[in-house]
This record gives C-alpha cells, sequence and structure tokens, in this order.
C-alpha cells in the first residue's frame, strides 16, 4: 500500500516544506498526498506532485487532516511549524497533533525529523 502523508507547514516555513518536499520528491510521487491549503498549492504547482488539498489551517485544515487520522487515511503527518510566530488557530493545531498521539501516527514538526520519517518511510517501499 503507497503511504499516506499530511504536508502542512506554516507560512515562514512553506519554502522548508517546498525544498523538503524537493529531496524526496520521486518517493513522494509514489505517495498519496494531503496538505492544507496553499502548502498544497505550492506542492502542486512547484513540484508537479499530487495533491488532495484541504482549506487552509487557520479555516480548519488542520481538522480535516486531524479528520483523515482519525479515519484511519493518513500514515505520517510532517507539520513544519513555525514556534516563533503566534498562530490563530493554535487549538486545531494542538488538536492534530494530540491525534497523532492518540493514534500512534508519526508526527514530524521540524525538518531534521521529518528527514528522518520519510528516510525511514522510503526504506520501507
Amino acid at each position: 500500500m503507497k503511504p499516506r502523508i499530511a504536508l502542512i507547514a506554516h507560512d515562514k516555513k512553506k519554502d522548508e516544506m517546498i525544498a523538503l518536499a524537493g529531496e524526496y520528491l520521486g518517493f513522494l510521487k509514489g505517495c498519496t498526498l494531503s496538505a492544507t491549503g496553499t502548502t498544497g498549492g505550492r506542492l502542486i504547482n512547484e513540484l508537479g506532485l499530487e495533491v488532495t488539498r484541504m482549506h487552509s489551517g487557520p479555516v480548519g485544515g488542520d481538522l480535516q487532516i486531524g479528520a483523515q487520522l482519525v479515519n484511519g487515511e493518513i500514515d505520517c503527518v510532517i507539520f513544519l511549524r513555525d514556534p516563533m510566530t503566534p498562530q490563530p488557530h493554535e487549538p486545531d493545531i494542538n488538536a492534530l497533533v494530540r491525534a497523532c498521539d492518540v493514534h500512534d501516527i508519526p508526527c514530524a514538526t521540524n525538518v531534521a525529523t521529518a528527514h528522518l520519517v520519510l528516510s525511514q518511510l522510503m526504506a520501507r517501499a
């Protein structure tokens, strides 16, 4: 089965997400990808990835991905968070990370951890 990966990046982390996805482009092309709105749009437009786009995070996209996760439709979350900028939807972010913990889903919140998770998924594919 193809890995099902959610990709999320706060505004100041979107360039890092594009760079990260570019490094794993061949692998990610073989995955089922979901992403929040703007991040998904950039992944599609800049890297040519096939991505199911949710709403942007502040208007419910994090919650949509959380629902997919709870329904067993996500195997891994790459969520490049910006810890230095307050987010108006912080409760939604916390709910998504909590859902990862509750459902034992890997959740990488920085580039270093994302490399570890993606490398491991790629080795198993």
